[in-house]
């Protein structure tokens, strides 16, 4: 890569310099992001504080497995109401939502359904290289998800797709919430660099830890979230304590083009913010 790069192909073979560091790490987390997993893996993203930074990591990861690893990719809002990830990612030819997913599903059961009558559901990312199935956009669209039509979802899905994020919720007791606990085969624990985001993290963490998931915590991949200045924040203090309580902790950099609120496109990222997601998502897939 890089200058090392150029004084290969410029000496014509009389300089032959090895690759440097970071080029090795990237190699590196390209490969563990690339392995195969031996069948499906689920990874949930939970903070149940909003601004906690989840629909953005559920994006960039997705984005980075899907363009490191192929398709097979989706992205799923297991909000229980409202959820913004279907604002946040691309659009496509239709709104549909996992409601309308849920109210169609007689169509997919046993051995009717084809990826191609999925796409009616699910968004596809374009370059990204991955689908989002949308949660209802409508803070007033109906009744709470069971914890059965969370099953009957992912049974629909998990024939079609290999690796699915989901995000979720702000209700740690809602039942698709708890579903999606249940399901989980690498946890990410999201949070801004501020005290109350990681505060709300750490209880969600004992919940967890108190309801019997503690294996889940302690291989849990925490990624904090950077605001545009440092000033203020204490960050020695949370990187401590979640490092003591879950497998990695990763920062991930302040990034304008994600702080606009809008669609996020990968190759409008700068590159510290997709080495730096390549980074977690080596992490996540570590954990898979």
């Amino acid at each position: 890569m890089g200058v090392r790069a150029v004084l290969n192909r410029t000496t014509l073979g009389l300089v032959k310099l090895p690759p440097g560091r970071h080029e090795q790490e990237v190699k590196h987390d390209i490969e563990m992001v690339r392995r195969n997993f031996g069948g499906l893996r689920q990874v949930t993203v939970v903070n149940p504080k909003g601004g906690a930074g989840k629909t953005v990591a559920i994006l960039l990861l997705a984005m980075t497995f899907g363009q490191k690893r192929g398709g097979y990719v989706l992205a799923w809002d297991n909000n229980e109401t409202q959820g913004t990830l279907g604002m946040r990612a691309q659009q496509d030819f239709h709104a549909r939502t996992v409601r309308d997913m849920l109210r169609d599903l007689a169509q997919f059961q046993g051995a009717h359904g084809r990826v191609g009558d999925l796409s009616q559901y699910v968004r596809s990312q374009g370059e990204g290289m991955f689908d989002v199935l949308a949660s209802d956009e409508s803070a007033t669209g109906g009744e709470m998800l069971t914890a059965s039509a969370f099953a009957e979802i992912r049974d629909v899905v998990s024939r079609f797709y290999k690796l699915i994020f989901v995000d979720t919720g702000n209700n740690v007791r809602a039942q698709n919430w708890q579903a999606a606990m249940d399901a989980t085969d690498q946890l990410v624990v999201t949070m801004s660099a501020r005290n109350d985001s990681a505060e709300t993290a750490a209880r969600m963490l004992d919940h967890l830890e108190q309801s019997g998931r503690q294996r889940l915590v302690r291989q849990a991949v925490t990624v904090v979230s950077m605001p545009p200045s440092r000033k203020e924040i204490d960050l020695p203090a949370i990187q401590e304590h979640f490092a003591a309580r879950t497998r990695a902790v990763l920062l991930a950099p302040y990034e304008r083009l994600i702080d606009t609120g809008e669609p996020i496109r990968y190759g409008q990222l700068s590159s510290a913010t997709r080495d730096a997601w390549l980074k977690i998502a080596a992490a996540v897939a570590e954990g898979l």
